[in-house]
């Protein structure tokens, strides 16, 4: 796989990577990581949240 970075975000990855003394490579697989499981976690939760504040709307509109 191939990423096109804006050379403000290669030059702000590589600063990272150099403070970090860590690889653009892993610091890449960590966000796009953090990002996914992160959104998923963000809408469990507000799938859960939502369910539970309308389960008698929803029990009413399913009958």
């Amino acid at each position: 796989m191939t990423l096109r970075l804006s050379e403000e975000d290669d030059r702000l990855l590589t600063e990272r990577a150099a403070k970090e003394h860590r690889s653009k490579h892993d610091l890449v697989i960590e966000a796009v990581h953090g990002f996914l499981t992160e959104r998923q976690r963000r809408f469990d939760e507000l799938l859960a949240r939502t369910l539970d504040e309308d389960r008698e709307l929803l029990d009413r509109l399913a009958k």
